[in-house]
């Protein structure tokens, strides 16, 4: 397990996070900082822990959000394969459909090719 220290709000905190995660983890708490330094600038000294919790709940309203239009996105995706599933089977459809016209019209062809020929056509 590695251990980072990060600085949030001018404080450290050592963290420990699994191995080769150290980067992620300080790119987390730069965010955080970053976060509480834009809430200190628009609302001052409003006490520490105060700050600290309207900087969470930033990120959790965000998150909220992002869940709620990932679930959109995941409602949309889910049509959209339903829909290509439909034009699937119904491309498959036509193109039974088409096969057995042909097969069809091929057959005539050999029949009147057989009458012009004078021979009898074949049975099949």
């Amino acid at each position: 397990m590695a251990h980072v220290q990060v600085t949030i709000a001018g404080r450290p905190y050592r963290m420990a996070c699994g191995d080769g995660e150290e980067a992620h983890l300080e790119s987390l708490a730069a965010g955080v900082d970053a976060k509480i330094a834009e809430l200190r600038g628009n609302f001052g000294e409003i006490g520490d822990q105060r700050i600290t919790v309207m900087a969470a709940l930033t990120y959790a309203d965000e998150l909220f959000e992002a869940r709620k239009r990932i679930a959109v996105l995941e409602g949309e995706v889910a049509a959209l394969n339903a829909r290509t599933a439909d034009a699937r089977a119904a491309q498959d459809a036509q193109a039974r459909d088409l096969a057995g016209a042909v097969a069809e019209a091929a057959a005539r062809i050999e029949r009147l090719a057989a009458a012009l020929n004078g021979a009898r056509p074949e049975e099949g």
